[in-house]
């Protein structure tokens, strides 16, 4: 039994179940999600959490019915005639050709299915329902909101009941939670939501991740480049953003004019002011360096890379803790390169994320791909033609199975400016996470005109790639906390050894330690409290390495280290100390 198929017919229960319970329900859309299923509904009374075990308990009784599910096919006239009373599937009907329904007993839903025979194949004690949302119809803030409702299926109870540990164990690791303890960022309402303070030791992990990164991309032939925060409207205008994504977009800023002028409400003076945006992606930029000069042939392929930091408005419910912000820092880079070179450069980029996630503990099995496809049947939304569509959706595939990538297809799913690979990675509790993307793109090559000079003496479009590694550093810290838990890998750690004096007169004896710890990032505790209090705090706090100091360890010329999250200690020369610690930092354990 696939897991999507009998999710998706437990969803079909549920809305029986609330048709049988709430007659006048108005059905929007309920798809099978990873780890379960929703439905959103357009209820005349609103209901709560307590009218859940309600609905579940309907579900059971249905289940136990054993009833069938049953595919037709029937005419778009026949269709609206069947959900006459129905705003939402009316909606829905308007843009289908082929419509395809499923009935359950007296429910009837559009649906292409595929279903589980009959409802008998369902477990009972492996559904659940968890909770309820809020979800505007569509996805647009314009139209209602929809009442959704979530819930999860399982083959068996077990299942379930390990599901629900991993949800209470991600619970206990979210970072936003555990930032409370090892304290790397805090948001501040005054300064903005979405738009994260980094505190010393956050501040020092995210430079020594952007530090790696920087090495890693001029050991990998990269040229490092860097654009302002702010640019001309006109620039947004010919890049196509303005017109198709200035609802994420921050409004214009108004250089020229005065506070007081604006706030009078004058008129601008156009020949005095110009209009800004705050950038949203660092592509544009990249073009104009690219077309500052001219290019031929033996200049490609080009590589250019940035940390670069954009803004976007996201929707004041949206924002989470790192994984959701307004402003956030993307490594990018964009390779503009000739046909003949896109295969080698789409293979070293594969590479490259590999190693990239390979250095943070992730292995090749923790990576899913989808391989985002244009919709054939809807061509017109696409940039680009069939020729440079059907050659880079080849290549991407040819790409992901030479490098045996576990990947699947999503058609409809590109972007309007080309096909993409979208790398997913699972964490230590198995859920996954968006990070690197690489992107073709058939727009910007056209809107900026970019050209190189072919062998023959003439011009031609390069192909232009986008492609980032952590996606965002903001996201990629928020999913490294959660992944390990806050117990950074020493390479990573802000605070790599800490050292506690048992008592005063052991301070200078811990200094000398600390002297001879070169190129170690070191941490003396050197406070009036207990010394089970001093440790108890390093542990809190998830540092490597906790170093005790005492007459003992004086007198024997060597140091007590204790490992976090180990109770068991280890009596050892600096030296040989040292060089485990060097051992452990070079090769990323």
């Amino acid at each position: 039994m696939k897991l999507e198929t009998l999710r998706h017919s437990v969803a079909h229960v549920m809305a029986y179940a609330v048709q049988n319970l709430y007659p006048d329900v108005k059905f929007g859309i309920g798809p099978d999600i990873e780890d379960g299923f929703y439905y959103d509904f357009d209820f005349k009374n609103p209901i709560s959490d307590k009218d859940i075990k309600n609905i579940q308990k309907e579900m059971k009784k249905i289940i136990n019915k054993d009833l069938p599910f049953q595919k037709k096919i029937i005419t778009k006239a026949a269709a609206k005639k069947l959900f006459k009373d129905q705003p939402y599937k009316l909606d829905l009907i308007e843009g289908l050709d082929k419509i395809s329904i499923y009935q359950l007993g007296k429910f009837t839903d559009l649906c292409k299915g595929p279903h589980l025979s009959s409802t008998k194949q369902i477990p009972i004690e492996g559904i659940k329902l968890i909770k309820l949302a809020g979800a505007y119809w569509r996805g647009d803030e314009k139209n209602k909101m929809l009442t959704r409702i979530y819930g999860t299926a399982w083959e068996n109870k077990k299942q379930l009941q390990d599901y629900f540990k991993k949800i209470e164990e991600g619970e206990k690791r979210d970072h936003r939670k555990i930032n409370k303890k090892i304290d790397l960022y805090h948001i501040d309402e005054n300064v903005g939501l979405g738009l994260p303070l980094w505190h010393p030791k956050g501040a020092l992990i995210w430079r020594i991740i952007e530090d790696f990164w920087y090495q890693a991309h001029l050991e990998n032939g990269y040229d490092l480049v860097r654009s302002p925060h702010i640019a001309n409207k006109k620039l947004w205008e010919q890049s196509g953003h303005w017109n198709f994504y200035n609802d994420s977009m921050y409004q214009p800023m108004e250089a020229g004019q005065s506070l007081e002028e604006m706030q009078e409400g004058k008129k601008v003076n156009k020949k005095n002011s110009e209009q800004y945006l705050l950038k949203p992606m660092n592509c544009p930029f990249h073009v104009m360096i690219y077309k500052h000069s001219p290019k031929s042939y033996r200049d490609l392929p080009v590589r250019m890379a940035e940390c670069g930091t954009v803004y976007r408005y996201e929707q004041k419910g949206e924002l989470s803790g790192l994984t959701r912000v307004r402003g956030f820092t993307q490594d990018d880079a964009h390779i503009f390169c000739t046909e003949q070179q896109v295969e080698g450069e789409l293979k070293k980029v594969i590479d490259f994320i590999l190693y990239i996630f390979s250095s943070f503990g992730f292995k090749k099995s923790d990576i899913e791909v989808s391989l985002s496809l244009r919709d054939p049947s809807n061509k017109t939304k696409y940039a680009g033609n069939d020729k440079g569509w059907n050659f880079t959706q080849r290549v991407l595939e040819k790409v992901a199975k030479d490098k045996k990538l576990n990947f699947k297809k999503e058609k409809g799913e590109a972007a309007f400016y080309g096909p993409k690979l979208d790398f997913k990675l699972k964490d230590s509790l198995g859920r996954k996470w968006q990070c690197s993307t690489l992107q073709f793109d058939f727009n910007l090559s056209e809107r900026f005109d970019l050209e190189y000079v072919n062998t023959k003496g003439k011009t031609e479009r390069p192909y232009l790639l986008h492609r980032a590694l952590f996606g965002s550093f903001e996201r990629f810290i928020g999913l490294l906390i959660e992944h390990y838990a806050g117990s950074f890998p020493l390479w990573l750690s802000p605070v790599q050894v800490q050292i506690i004096p048992i008592s005063e007169k052991h301070i200078k004896y811990a200094k000398e330690i600390a002297s001879k710890l070169k190129g170690i990032r070191v941490e003396i505790k050197d406070q009036n409290d207990s010394l089970s209090k001093k440790i108890r705090n390093g542990e809190t706090q998830k540092i490597p390495y906790i170093v005790i100091v005492g007459d003992q360890e004086i007198k024997s010329k060597k140091i007590n280290v204790r490992t976090h999250g180990k109770k068991q200690t280890q009596d050892l020369s600096v030296t040989k100390f040292l060089a485990q610690l060097n051992d452990q930092i070079e090769k990323k354990k």
